[in-house]
């Protein structure tokens, strides 16, 4: 879950004197193509700041106690349980271990460069692809059968030769990977279970 405002200075002012308890845990991530401040609720309740360029500590801060009561209310809405901790650190580690292996491995297939992969924790994407050749991948593509989690990984890699979704890069997609309408289908209709 995110929040996110325009970019602007917050002044000392807007800030509500002890209106609600203090956000906790938080970490912050500076992010230099961000436009605005950003709040994110992670599954495991730790509020996640992003700095913009030009942005500063003490703002995100500020940023975040404002919107103490949107990330209480975000957390109530967290669901309980969930894997066990252990369980979850096995499937980073895997997910950190086999999809970058397995995407290398495409890519030589079909003959593509790969400057660095990346396993994130992304929660409205499967993957990305960068035009300088930087691929990320979300670890929960290890919790789908291979068959699909090959396809996401076609898609990024597909998009090493067109950085768009036209007719013509569908065709890459469908010459590198014929069974990628079914792949699309099982992600629509399962994949919001792994989010």
């Amino acid at each position: 879950m995110q929040l996110g405002l325009p970019f602007a200075r917050i002044a000392e002012a807007e800030i509500p004197p002890t209106a609600v308890e203090p956000i906790a845990p938080i970490y912050f991530v500076r992010h230099r193509r961000a436009r605005r401040y950003l709040l994110r609720v992670e599954t495991d309740g730790r509020v996640r700041v992003t700095i913009p360029r030009g942005g500063s500590r003490r703002e995100a801060d500020a940023f975040a106690q404002k919107h103490a009561e949107w990330v209480a209310r975000q957390r109530a809405r967290l669901p309980r349980g969930g894997p066990p901790v252990e369980e979850h650190r096995a499937l980073r580690e895997r997910a950190d271990r086999d999809l970058p292996a397995r995407l290398i491995e495409l890519a030589r297939q079909h003959h593509l460069p790969v400057s660095r992969v990346s396993v994130r924790n992304q929660r409205s994407r499967w993957g990305s692809c960068g035009r300088d050749g930087h691929i990320c991948l979300n670890w929960r593509l290890v919790l789908m059968p291979l068959w699909v989690s090959d396809y996401v990984l076609i898609h990024e890699l597909m998009h090493l030769k067109r950085m768009d979704h036209s007719p013509a890069y569908w065709r890459l997609v469908a010459d590198a990977y014929s069974e990628y309408r079914a792949a699309r289908q099982w992600l629509r209709t399962h994949g919001a279970s792994l989010r």
